[in-house]
């Protein structure tokens, strides 16, 4: 996790001196940035004393659309993805953000990998850059994380994070940011993680397939897609961790025009198809990535031979998951599921000589939520 450039902060004397101080390190909201103008006046009044929260898995880019299409996916034991509970925390001094717990149920030894600090974890990050759009500096929150996703597998697994955090701290204090808000301050997270680009943590919020049109102005267009399209994915996970900043590494600093043209087609034709319900279509267009996927691939041990296997086995398409190293491949419904991700888990081990696990999910069309809440006393 990166670091963000804050301190601890201490308690001002109107803080009550019956509480006793943290030893958890704490995030202090600037109150030197801009705050809405509902903001400026007092701050909003908690909504419930805590809150918990869910943010899906992601896949970005979704072959030709590097850094601008993601769309979310999950399943339905809600394990695919990240939760945080945001309590409200007296003990703290007001205004900050402690990591009071990181768990991982189905990965034990990823929970002792990420630090409680918050200035050097996402969701910490993300908490922070909540409080200060809300203009919250009479109330203190304390976070739990629970870690459905592993680090560095092209999942947006920092991302996940960030937006179960902005949604159970935005919910605590009733709910009063835009999804355009939320999107904004989760970004604060992937900022300092991963750089600044919103395919993941976009979808991760809004749920479903998002564009991001613009970085400059912030511009999101949510592309929808006809209820009727049951849209699945094979998440094929191997024993291999692929940092962001790696994979960002390799990609090509100059692009030839035609290939330019290609991908940039590609890309049409993909939001196309989600637009008019065409899995077939959104299949082939995710396969047709001519740009970042042919420089990456070759650093994912067996990764061409995996998408030569789904592809055989009946998938409409198959690419690499954001930065990888998850290979997605994408069907219609969830009949051949288990028989293309044997195969593709075959090769990755055939090919590549890695171990996989592979994971069946849906477009998640809801995003990050609330899943439950604890009444105030």
């Amino acid at each position: 996790m990166a670091t963000a450039a804050a301190s601890p902060a201490t308690a001002p004397s109107s803080f009550p001196s019956t509480a006793r101080k943290s030893t958890l390190p704490t995030l202090r909201v600037s109150r030197k940035l801009k705050l809405a103008p509902s903001a400026l006046s007092s701050d909003p009044s908690p909504a419930f004393r805590s809150v918990t929260a869910f943010a899906p898995a992601t896949v970005a880019n979704l072959g030709p659309g590097f850094d601008f299409l993601g769309c979310a996916v999950a399943e339905a034991s809600l394990s695919l993805g990240d939760t945080i509970t945001a309590t409200l925390d007296p003990a703290l001094p007001p205004g900050t953000v402690a990591i009071s717990a990181v768990t991982s149920p189905a990965r034990p030894d990823l929970a002792a990998r990420l630090s409680r600090d918050p200035l050097r974890n996402c969701a910490g990050i993300a908490a922070a850059a909540t409080l200060r759009a809300l203009g919250i500096r009479s109330h203190a929150v304390s976070l739990e994380l629970a870690k459905g996703l592993p680090l560095g597998s092209g999942l947006g697994s920092s991302a996940a994070s960030a937006a179960a955090a902005v949604k159970a701290v935005d919910a605590l204090f009733g709910s009063l940011l835009s999804p355009h808000e939320l999107v904004l301050a989760g970004l604060e997270s992937e900022k300092a993680v991963s750089g600044f680009h919103a395919d993941n943590i976009a979808p991760a919020i809004l749920g479903g397939f998002v564009l991001v049109q613009s970085y400059d102005p912030f511009k999101l267009v949510q592309l929808p897609c006809p209820p009727s399209l049951r849209l699945c994915f094979v998440l094929v996970t191997p024993d291999f961790e692929a940092p962001t900043s790696k994979m960002r590494a390799a990609l090509p600093k100059h692009v030839d025009i035609g290939q330019h043209v290609r991908n940039a087609s590609q890309a049409a034709a993909l939001v196309a198809s989600v637009l008019l319900g065409d899995a077939a279509g959104i299949g082939s267009a995710m396969s047709s990535d001519g740009i970042v996927e042919p420089t990456r691939a070759p650093l994912i041990p067996g990764m061409a031979a995996v998408k030569a296997a789904a592809l055989e086995a009946g998938a409409l398409g198959c690419t690499i998951s954001g930065a990888g190293p998850t290979a997605v491949a994408v069907i219609q419904g969830d009949e051949k599921g288990e028989q293309i991700a044997r195969r593709m888990i075959d090769a990755f081990w055939s090919a590549g000589k890695l171990k996989a696990t592979a994971t069946i999910a849906q477009l998640d069309r809801a995003g990050a939520r609330v899943i439950s809440t604890s009444r105030l006393e």
